[in-house]
């Protein structure tokens, strides 16, 4: 007792001390909205934000619900883009898309949206199956619009990946749709998105990052999925280009 007494003037000096730093601190401690701001500009800016079409190219690895060996590996994967610039739904598809997966000279798969209409290798895909499809898939692009009216950044519990400490930032679009980011401390890259699925839990993790220069575009080249935890696929992107021309007939669904 007495020597809490002794101690207790020198305690409550430090506290003294450290209550203005921790108000200092709590008071520059970003926002959601702000964390957000900092991944649009670490990204590539307007550039990033705006761009109007986006091609990749690289190889994927496509795992089973069970087992640990690939159940099938695609020397040569594609993606070509052209984007909604009034998106406002993060899990549907939106403006047009085509993903073309082989192995050698062996089709794996192909999806591809012309605006309203999906399908695959085997033809039209019914629109209850393609939402489905979609809203498993689709999610990442919906941080472009972040700043616009109806969209709701709130931070939430900070984190860490593979040793980068993250800020976490759940993005609600106009009409509900929540998707969790995780933008690094230090580079303001994301390094993570989640969000519910008819599939579950879907998390994808980027690393990698290389910037391109005219328009200015932070690209990960490792992207790899879960869902529910378990690993479903890794992506290696080895090619980027960003507002290149693209043909809209290779959205267009095959003629049956």
């Amino acid at each position: 007792m007495n020597r809490l007494r002794l101690y207790a003037p020198l305690l409550l000096a430090l506290f003294a001390l450290a209550m203005p730093a921790a108000q200092a601190q709590s008071e520059t401690s970003p926002t959601g909205a702000e964390i957000l701001a900092l991944a649009r500009e670490a990204a590539g800016g307007d550039q990033w934000a705006n761009a109007r079409t986006l091609s990749l190219s690289g190889r994927a690895i496509f795992y089973g619900e069970t087992g640990h060996e690939p159940r099938a590996v695609a020397d040569d994967y594609r993606m070509w883009r052209i984007f909604d610039p009034d998106r406002e739904v993060a899990h549907g598809a939106d403006g047009k898309v085509r993903i073309i997966a082989k192995a050698g000279d062996r089709l794996v798969f192909e999806v591809g949206f012309d605006g309203e209409t999906t399908w695959t290798e085997r033809g039209i895909t019914p629109k209850a199956e393609a939402d489905r499809f979609w809203a498993s898939n689709f999610g990442f692009g919906i941080i472009r619009h972040a700043g616009k009216p109806g969209f709701v950044a709130t931070r939430m519990p900070d984190d860490t990946l593979a040793g980068h400490a993250l800020y976490m930032v759940q993005l609600t679009d106009p009409g509900g749709g929540q998707t969790l980011f995780g933008v690094d401390r230090e580079s303001h890259a994301i390094r993570s998105m989640g969000f519910r699925t008819p599939k579950g839990w879907h998390q994808r993790l980027y690393d990698d990052f290389v910037e391109l220069q005219n328009p200015r575009w932070l690209q990960a080249r490792h992207v790899t999925l879960y869902y529910d935890g378990r690993k479903a696929n890794e992506v290696f992107w080895t090619e980027t280009r960003v507002n290149g021309v693209i043909d809209a007939g290779l959205f267009e669904p095959p003629v049956e």
